[in-house]
């Protein structure tokens, strides 16, 4: 697997598309740059996943995939997610409620770990 390709250079993206050579402190003091050419795009998270795990690192793997999957959310949906997971904040079924909408929108992967987050907690008297 390769990441977010485009023409010359690394061929890595940030998810506006923008070849990351063109992220330059020049290019930011003529304005050029903005929010979305900051994020990283999910196929370059996918990609750094693959050689971790090719360098059994299998947790880092999932947790980059779990990253390329929160690059659909926006900033105000991701805090809220932290927020969530930080024990004492939110109840079990909060937490499964979160889970739940999380795997509707197609972020399996965020939604497990959510999911198991609310078992630990309930088990371990994490929970609000």
């Amino acid at each position: 697997m390769s990441p977010a390709t485009g023409e010359g250079g690394s061929g890595v993206r940030a998810l506006s598309g923008r070849p990351v050579e063109e992220l330059t402190l020049e290019a930011v003091r003529r304005g050029e740059i903005g929010l979305e050419d900051l994020r990283i795009h999910p196929e370059t998270l996918e990609w750094q996943a693959s050689v971790a795990e090719h360098h059994a690192n299998p947790q880092l793997a999932e947790n980059l995939r779990r990253a390329a999957e929160l690059t659909r959310l926006d900033d105000g949906e991701v805090l809220a997610i932290y927020a969530a997971l930080r024990p004492g904040r939110a109840t079990p079924a909060e937490l499964n409620a979160l889970a739940d909408t999380l795997a509707g929108r197609g972020l399996p992967r965020c939604a497990a770990l959510v999911a198991e987050a609310a078992e630990v907690y309930a088990r371990r008297g994490l929970s609000a």
